[in-house]
């Protein structure tokens, strides 16, 4: 039993030393201990080259492009099964939320009929969660069974008459040799598309809703502040990870962290413990919501790393961001959650029974775009001063870009590496370009400097998003209160209240007259309703004046630096209030391309295409137009997600998973850092 991140993260590569597959034909499962009896589950069970033809099936169907386009309905599962229980005020969260929507949603994705997700629902859960043995693992196994029957007979329904869905994707494809799967191979696949992603969402869900009741403070600041959510989801995932081990075989005499290992010995690989090693994670026994623990070993590592991360985020961030926002005074019933029998190779709650205030359905889904996860290449079109410290960036497309409407954002991948999340404030309908407004900060950490002194028109800059935490709501009357560099949210609320006919009135304070953005614009444009209040010439704004003035159900909207939130928070009485807080949770990542990179050669053997990659473009970028599904996910050299063979030259290594060793050797490379380190790659794609 392994229990130190280097040596599981080493073990979980090392596919040739450390199989997954069989002992023999008449053994069990061998990638869980004790051997689990079993049909065979592909490509889990496989090594490499024999798992990647499976690998290659299901990627395209699992990359977060395509996982993009799932969040409208994953949304609305969502919404309907809470709409199923909120008017009650009392639900079982496992029962009625979060076991159900992953069902739902795999099995709507995949094409199974409506019939169906509620009769496989409880199986699913039981066959993980009940004790080995037991009835209830025998009612699940039987729920299996008929799950199993119910994958062929919608293959050869798909077959004769293709729909809109997983499976009849998948029964079109064929191997790399022109010969199509068999129906024992492609039931493996979607078995396993099945069992291991939806009760280990169910798992991580369910632990994330207890850890919240438990801990308030850490809810009150997902609800303040909903774009942590993004960085937390990765501590939870460090924290409670589902799936706890696997296990593998060895292969050949070795050793591990000095300790000798013979061939066909069994190791046992925890996640868990990997992510509780304080080498790896400072503290880990503590809970910290933005630790941002890059590098977590809860979906893997290797060449089994789960190809379904993007879904499993996706369907999490939505059931919980719903939780906050419908239940957000939900709390555990005095007798308590109780959790799965079996805490083995999986862990979660059976029940979560909750008291909360009855809430009124919402019947659609308010989730209007995509979770803006993808990393966009656009070009800075112009930079232009518009105030004393403060630039406009103009950011182009090639095309059409993803809508957005006001209180979103931008992450701003600069070139160092830093990350930074800037608000848009040009106009939602130019749906040609981007704008944000940045200020200078001298004592900042470098961003907001790198950005003035750095960028230059026809730069090419990444972003990602655009990704909304501070949305506007119908409301027909408005006060907006902006602080310093907080107008430029507002200044698209402004826009936006006024097209729909609004009451609003502008409230904006700043250091002085020169240093505030847009002002002179606003008051130009809009009158006696923008009130401008420079500190150096009018003090501080009246703030309660200002909300002593606001009709009822009037919306105040604010952003700004702390103290004016602070001083907002504490005289804004009855009103709604929405605030965005300026955070400095932006990270700082490996670049995604040097300064100093070059254009290079790469032959994708498998695919038999050759191609340039530009200097200003990843390789991953670059693959990606031939290779839709290739996959990826952290796009800093920390995952492994991407990690890809090496046939002929030497890779340029940015990673930092690779041991120097392994650099040496340059058998495989992250594609999403990492570069050639001389004029040609082959690669085994």
């Amino acid at each position: 039993m392994t229990t130190r991140y280097e040596d599981i993260a080493r073990i979980a590569r090392d596919d040739a030393t450390f199989s997954s597959a069989r002992r023999s034909a008449d053994s069990g499962l061998g990638f869980v201990i004790p051997e689990g009896k079993a049909s065979p589950q592909y490509p889990i069970e496989l090594d490499p080259p024999e798992s990647t033809i499976y690998r290659d099936l299901i990627n395209p169907l699992l990359s977060r492009s395509a996982i993009e386009k799932l969040v409208p309905m994953i949304a609305q599962h969502v919404t309907d099964v809470i709409d199923g229980f909120i008017e009650d005020g009392h639900a079982d969260l496992v029962q009625q939320l979060t076991n159900p929507v992953p069902t739902a949603v795999t099995l709507d994705w995949l094409g199974f009929p409506r019939e169906d997700w509620k009769r496989l629902a409880g199986p699913i859960h039981d066959l993980f969660a009940a004790r080995p043995g037991s009835e209830r693992e025998m009612r699940g196994g039987m729920g299996l069974a008929f799950m199993g029957d119910r994958i062929v007979e919608i293959m050869n329904a798909r077959r004769a008459e293709p729909a809109d869905d997983a499976v009849s994707w998948l029964v079109q494809q064929v191997k790399p040799n022109g010969e199509p799967f068999s129906d024992d191979e492609m039931t493996s696949v979607i078995f396993l598309l099945i069992a291991g992603g939806v009760d280990t969402t169910t798992a991580l869900t369910s632990s994330t809703l207890v850890h919240l009741s438990r801990h308030p403070d850490d809810r009150k600041r997902l609800i303040e502040d909903p774009a942590l959510l993004d960085v937390a989801t990765e501590e939870f995932l460090r924290a409670y990870p589902p799936a706890q081990a696997m296990a593998r075989t060895v292969m050949r005499d070795t050793e591990i962290g000095g300790c000798p290992v013979m061939k066909g010995d069994r190791v046992l690989i925890p996640w868990v413990a990997a992510n509780y090693d304080p080498e790896a994670f400072p503290e880990p026994e503590k809970f910290v919501l933005d630790r941002d623990p890059r590098g977590h070993l809860t979906f893997g590592i290797g060449s089994h790393r789960c190809p379904g991360a993007h879904l499993a985020r996706a369907m999490y961030r939505e059931m919980v961001t719903q939780v906050l926002e419908r239940l957000p005074d939900y709390r555990i019933d005095p007798v308590g959650p109780t959790p799965t029998e079996s805490w083995g190779s999986q862990s979660g709650w059976d029940h979560i029974p909750v008291t909360f205030r009855p809430g009124p359905q919402r019947r659609t889904a308010t989730t209007k775009s995509a979770t803006g996860l993808d990393v966009q290449l656009l070009t800075l079109a112009a930079v232009e001063p518009i105030a004393e410290g403060v630039v406009s960036l103009r950011l182009a497309g090639d095309g059409e870009l993803p809508s957005w409407e006001p209180g979103a954002h931008l992450d701003l991948i600069l070139p160092s590496g830093k990350v930074r999340q800037y608000s848009l404030c040009g106009d939602p309908a130019d749906t040609t370009s981007y704008t944000v407004a940045v200020l200078r900060e001298k004592d900042g950490r470098g961003g907001s400097v790198e950005v003035h002194e750095i960028l230059a028109a026809g730069s090419p800059i990444r972003v990602r998003g655009p990704k909304n935490h501070f949305r506007l709501v119908d409301a027909e009357h408005y006060l907006f209160v902006a602080g310093g560099i907080g107008i430029t949210p507002i200044s698209a609320m402004v826009r936006a209240a006024e097209q729909r006919g609004a009451d609003w009135k502008l409230l904006y304070g700043g250091r002085t007259r020169a240093s505030m953005a847009f002002a002179e614009k606003l008051k130009e444009q809009y009158g006696d309703r923008v009130e401008l209040v420079p500190q150096d010439e009018l003090g501080h704004p009246d703030l309660a004046a200002a909300f002593a003035a606001a009709k009822p159900g009037t919306q105040v909207y604010c952003c700004g630096p702390e103290g004016l939130l602070t001083a907002v928070e504490n005289t804004v009485g009855d009103l709604d209030l929405h605030v965005e807080r300026f955070t400095s949770s932006g990270t700082d990542r490996v670049a995604p391309i040097p300064v100093d990179s070059k254009e290079f050669i790469v032959k994708l053997a498998r695919a038999g295409k050759e191609f340039r990659v530009p200097a200003d473009r990843t390789l991953l970028e670059a693959v990606r137009d031939v290779v839709p599904g290739v996959p990826y996910d952290c796009e800093e050299g920390f995952c492994g997600s991407c990690e890809t063979r090496v046939l002929a030259g030497q890779a340029l290594h940015r990673d930092t998973i690779l041991t120097e060793a392994e650099r040496a050797q340059s058998n495989s490379m992250m594609i999403c850092v990492s570069r050639c380190a001389s004029d040609r790659l082959t690669l085994d794609l």
